[in-house]
């Protein structure tokens, strides 16, 4: 840029209608100007085009002719000359929050809560409106963040005052390079626990759901937990296996979820602390790459009341999240898990991205992202990909179910 050379501003306002970028970058090109960055965004049908430009010699000539070309199609534009560039803006972090609904004021706090820590807005686009509204923010913080605390500890309040999820994650290439998700089953790939179901039969659902809750919490061991759970299904017939995985209920949004992920070149897969005898088939129609579980013992077609093999414990969970990756050549920082009881504290905080999904208080302390909506499918919104994209490939191949129930 020579030294007689300015940067003109140029932001155009208006409806979205064709044309508009056209005619005003043909008036550019007619005063040779170098274009040094832009930026769209249209919201319900209106407009908002920033262009920024170094331009030779008569700045005013150039507003003239631009403020007549967009005058021309009913859009408005404001210029702002000066005479040197700022630097631009690498964000150091994305913010995602999601909410049924997220207010106003919700969105206010937040912000506040941001500037708080010296944090700054750089850009805010929707990633959904359903079944969740769904907002990104990308954030600098001063000094690039070094020590995120501060930051969550900030969004943290907003979120739990307007319950609000709102997760954050550090912004450029790594976001974007997760590469193998792995998924707690019960309570989060699937409604309710397996166990009890099983335990329905046998006429004894509420002495092995107090276990489990017991456990989920992290007040028992959960090795020694199972034992107990299981040794109430000693007699059932082996039948009851078949019944139950029948009757499987996914969680709103996770085939939905499963599908987008596969699409996306992930690996998936699951690991629970429940039983492969009853997940299998469920793994088999979601086509996942993983399953490990716990395997029950059958002995002339009935339960015997013990498991076959090692525990899927806690530590079980996350070496299985470790060997996974291992074997596509994935490393650590780029996996996903996704959990909700205490069992899966160490498979979450061995991942990349650890996502409680109406999780435990011991689980959502530890975890890197917190969801309390009941829809599986905001866990691809927290990744960054967006409601609109998620249903133009579902049109694309014929499956678009506008339902947050797949």
């Amino acid at each position: 840029m020579g030294a007689s050379a300015k940067t003109v501003l140029i932001t155009v306002t208006g409806p979205d209608q064709p044309g508009v970028t056209s005619v005003l970058l043909g008036v550019l090109a007619r005063h040779q100007v170098d274009l040094l960055d832009v930026e769209q965004v249209v919201i319900r049908g209106r407009l908002t085009l920033g262009v920024l430009v170094s331009a030779p010699g008569d700045s005013e000539e150039l507003q003239d002719v631009i403020e007549q070309a967009m005058a021309s199609i009913g859009v408005d534009v404001s210029i702002s000359v000066g005479p040197t560039l700022g630097e631009r803006v690498v964000s150091t972090h994305a913010v995602v929050i999601l909410g049924n609904p997220v207010t106003a004021r919700a969105f206010s706090d937040l912000a506040s809560a941001l500037a708080g820590i010296g944090g700054n807005i750089d850009s805010i686009h929707g990633i959904a409106d359903y079944p969740l509204t769904g907002l990104e923010l990308l954030i600098t913080i001063p000094g690039g963040g070094a020590d995120d605390l501060e930051l969550r500890s900030a969004i943290a309040a907003v979120a739990a005052e307007h319950a609000v999820d709102v997760a954050v994650e550090r912004a450029g290439l790594a976001r974007r390079a997760k590469r193998l998700i792995v998924f707690d089953v019960d309570s989060t790939l699937i409604q309710g626990e397996v166990i009890e179901m099983l335990a329905a039969h046998a006429g004894k659902e509420a002495e092995v759901a107090a276990v489990t809750e017991a456990a989920m919490r992290g007040e028992l061991d959960f090795s020694q937990s199972l034992h107990e759970r299981v040794k109430a299904l000693a007699g059932l017939d082996a039948s009851v296996i078949d019944e139950v995985a029948a009757s499987l209920e996914l969680t709103p949004g996770a085939r939905t979820t499963i599908r987008t992920l596969h699409r996306l070149g992930y690996h998936c897969g699951v690991v629970s602390g429940g039983f492969r005898q009853v997940i299998d088939p469920l793994a088999h129609e979601l086509e996942l790459d993983f399953v490990r579980a716990n395997t029950l013992e059958i002995a002339e077609g009935k339960l015997t009341g013990r498991v076959v093999g090692d525990v899927i414990d806690r530590a079980a969970k996350a070496s299985s999240l470790k060997e996974f990756a291992d074997q596509v050549g994935v490393p650590m920082e780029q996996t996903i898990a996704v959990g909700d009881g205490a069992n899966d504290i160490d498979m979450l905080t061995a991942a990349g991205l650890g996502i409680a999904f109406n999780a435990k208080p011991a689980l959502q302390e530890v975890a890197d992202a917190a969801l309390s909506h009941p829809y599986l499918d905001a866990v691809l919104f927290i990744l960054g990909v967006t409601r609109d994209e998620i249903e133009a490939a579902d049109i694309e191949d014929g499956t678009l179910r506008r339902v947050p129930i797949e």
